[in-house]
């Protein structure tokens, strides 16, 4: 029993580095996402327990999960997701592996924090030519930072942009003229070769983009995330009138269930709206 504990852990390891390749070439994961699951699975395999059981391979996940119990239940809620990934990704190899003490836990949806508008306009007053072409491009087109950092110039049309987005999913999205004349201007004075944001002949890193729109928001007293501007890409819309069907389809989700927290986003804020407005909240009768 030992024996097969013991080469069935060091088989199933050694299958995680064409795993992350899979994620990274395959899926289209970014490589800050690889490096999560790489992690993950680091950690959980210190803790894994095998059994040979009716010509399978059972992995109870119960010492994992003791390990983690503390953390917040999204964060194992993500972790858990990314063991089940890998194992179906070794069951396609044909490994007959399966999971035990795999309960899934329940995770509170949180709402997003947009950024208002008039912050953003307060941000775009302050910022250099470089910075306000970023923040508008995520605000306009609804981008994740993977997919602005990804975008070639011959996915740019006069009116359509194409986005390379998670898994490797394609959509187009519209480009508003402000947006279509920043585009064309600085194609224009920075001469790029291949992607739009590049240096040195090389792409821009996340890293580079995420810090250049952090430093943006700061300058007038605020933390702001590419990520929070793109969720106040999606609740501008909704707020304006968009269905939210298409507002799914500019934001490139699987399904309309992920947008719709953004519909409790708009409610949330029609409450706080009334609350501020009406003459009872404000004890004027």
């Amino acid at each position: 029993m030992k024996n097969f504990k013991t080469y069935s852990k060091k088989l199933i390891e050694s299958h995680k580095k064409s795993f992350l390749e899979y994620l990274l070439h395959f899926k289209g994961y970014s490589e800050l996402t690889v490096k999560t699951y790489s992690d993950v699975l680091s950690d959980a395999l210190k803790y894994i327990e095998l059994e040979n059981k009716e010509n399978t391979i059972q992995w109870n996940l119960m010492a994992y999960r003791l390990h983690i119990a503390n953390q917040n239940p999204k964060t194992i809620s993500k972790k858990l997701s990314a063991i089940r990934t890998f194992v179906e990704f070794l069951n396609q190899k044909d490994f007959n592996l399966v999971l035990s003490s795999d309960e899934s836990i329940k995770v509170p949806k949180t709402l997003p924090k947009p950024v208002s508008e008039s912050q953003i306009k307060e941000a775009l007053k302050n910022a250099d030519e470089l910075e306000r072409f970023l923040v508008i491009m995520i605000y306009s087109l609804g981008l994740r930072i993977s997919e602005l950092q990804n975008i070639q110039l011959q996915d740019i049309s006069d009116q359509w942009i194409r986005i390379q987005g998670k898994g490797n999913k394609q959509r187009d999205i519209p480009i508003l003229e402000q947006t279509r004349k920043l585009i064309e201007q600085f194609i224009e004075k920075n001469d790029p070769k291949n992607y739009l944001f590049e240096k040195n002949g090389e792409k821009l890193s996340q890293n580079s983009l995420r810090y250049l729109i952090n430093k943006t928001f700061l300058r007038v007293g605020i933390k702001v995330t590419p990520h929070q501007l793109r969720h106040s890409f999606a609740t501008s819309l909704l707020n304006h009138g968009a269905s939210i069907a298409d507002v799914s389809e500019l934001l490139g989700h699987k399904s309309m269930a992920t947008t719709q927290i953004y519909t409790k986003l708009g409610s949330t804020l029609k409450r706080e709206n009334y609350l501020k407005s009406h003459p009872l909240c404000k004890g004027e009768l």
